[in-house]
């Protein structure tokens, strides 16, 4: 029987908050600005889209301790159980010396109406712990998700390269007090479930993945929530009532990564980040894709697993997770089952999901040896943007002829889909450009899109065959004799 504790317990900047009442859809930013009077963290688009609340979040990891920038406004607060919550006001006291992020920004005059300017400050400075001497595309990618209409943001990349002209990354408290920090946090971590409320205001923390299997299975009509970078959007933006509400996000369990011959196996709570570096290692063709996936904030979050189980058709991972012929392990209970990705969509808002069962983890295959593989994103902004449509493409060419191929994009239908026209009508044939014009037909065949705010259904399927022109210029080494004979 596990033990229960019906208070959540996390540190908020120097002191410890044990909460014994809290709404199950609170978001972080509320608690911070309605409850602590922490006011410097603002709201701006209660989406993760401008992070103007951006804060950091320390979390043990394999026994380390980590902080990352995350989205206040679409953080729930019971996601929060044994984490350490650093605010902009947590940097400098009020009669203090500014802190060198600070002190930078204010030398480089990377603030002018000064509202963005909380966030941003927050996501520098996690790059700063991290790397005390950044790049400018180190600086560029931490800072994808904060927006200033104001600076034109070359004054604040010259912050970002700067800090450490205003003071040692080893002095900073976060830093100098970390093995303190650590044990204060393993305080806080009993082992014991975290249940808090009643029926729909119902707030639950797992103790472990066999306690979420028992949890779940007892109440298949609670909400689970991971890195809430969608799920956040249900109760900020569309008013959704999603209790009860159970947070997955940091169960230990479901964090590993493990890599073989074979392929990889992903915990579907780990997050972006943590997922990149293996991820870009084993397949260097999704660098790009991975890097434009939200901003820097949502990447900490969000985690592969609940881009899977959320089921969304214009979800990042899903296309190329297809292509590579990936897998997911369901959980109810104590039985478990594996499910082609590609079957796993069923309709719009459809998983091949029984109730109390949930994703517990992705297996990617290895990227056969010789096999062409590509992904494209096509946004209307380059970073931090929802995907018009995503395309991946994977091809066995032997002897200059396809012998098999696997082609998959979302934004195209109503679920991420499989184009098995096109595949069809490229397998026995000669890779060459003939080939591709004569297989173009057939996206009609596979996809009727719709048309949005994001793109028409004309420029959809139009993309669409681009990208599969792009691919055969890219594989074939046509588009560098392109470039070659434009210059």
């Amino acid at each position: 029987m596990t033990e229960t504790r019906n208070a959540l317990r996390f540190l908020l900047n120097d002191a410890e908050v044990a909460l014994d009442e809290v709404p199950a859809t609170q978001t972080l930013l509320d608690f911070l600005r309605l409850e602590r009077r922490l006011t410097g963290s603002k709201e701006g688009c209660a989406e993760g889209d401008c992070g103007a609340c951006t804060v950091l979040v320390g979390r043990l990891r394999g026994g380390e301790l980590a902080y990352e920038s995350i989205n206040a406004c679409i953080c729930f607060t019971g996601s929060l159980d044994g984490a350490h919550v650093v605010t902009i006001e947590h940097l400098s006291r009020a009669d203090g010396p500014l802190h060198p992020v600070q002190a930078a920004m204010v030398a480089e005059h990377g603030s002018q109406c000064g509202f963005c300017t909380p966030g941003i400050v927050m996501s520098l400075y996690s790059l700063w712990m991290r790397e005390a001497q950044p790049g400018q595309l180190s600086a560029e990618l931490a800072l994808q998700g904060n927006l200033c209409r104001c600076t034109g943001y070359a004054p604040i990349i010259r912050a970002a390269k700067s800090i450490s002209s205003h003071g040692s990354v080893v002095e900073d408290p976060l830093v100098k007090h970390r093995e303190a920090t650590k044990a204060r946090l393993r305080a806080l971590r009993d082992g014991k479930r975290v249940e808090i409320g009643t029926g729909k205001g119902r707030l639950i923390v797992p103790a472990s993945v066999d306690d979420l299997a028992e949890i779940y299975a007892a109440e298949p009509t609670a909400t689970l929530v991971s890195g809430a970078t969608d799920v956040g959007l249900w109760v900020t933006k569309f008013m959704r009532d999603i209790g009860p509400v159970i947070f997955i996000g940091d169960l230990k369990d479901t964090q590993s990564i493990s890599d073989s011959a074979e392929g990889m196996t992903l915990g579907a709570g780990v997050t972006y980040t943590r997922a990149r570096a293996a991820m870009v290692q084993k397949y260097p063709q999704l660098t790009e894709l991975w890097d434009r996936i939200g901003g820097e904030q949502v990447r900490n979050a969000g985690t592969v697993g609940g881009n899977i189980a959320n089921g969304s058709p214009i979800g990042d991972t899903p296309p190329p997770l297809i292509a590579l012929g990936a897998s997911v392990t369901l959980r109810k209970g104590k039985s478990r089952r594996v499910v082609k990705l590609e079957e796993y969509f069923i309709a719009y808002g459809k998983q091949d999901r029984q109730p109390g069962e949930f994703v517990e983890s992705v297996f990617i295959p290895a990227l056969p040896a010789g096999d062409q593989f590509a992904c494209y994103k096509i946004t209307k902004r380059r970073d931090e943007d929802i995907s018009a449509l995503c395309g991946a493409f994977r091809v066995t060419v032997a002897e200059g002829v396809v012998k098999a191929a696997v082609i998959a994009f979302g934004g195209m239908a109503a679920t991420p889909k499989r184009a098995k026209a096109v595949e069809t009508a490229l397998v026995g044939k000669p890779w060459t450009t003939e080939t591709i014009e004569a297989a173009l037909p057939a996206f009609g065949i596979d996809y009727q899109p719709i048309s949005d705010m994001r793109a028409s259904a004309e420029y959809r399927l139009l993309a669409a065959q681009n990208l599969l022109r792009r691919f055969h210029l890219e594989g074939t080494g046509a588009a560098v004799r392109l470039v070659r004979e434009v210059a």
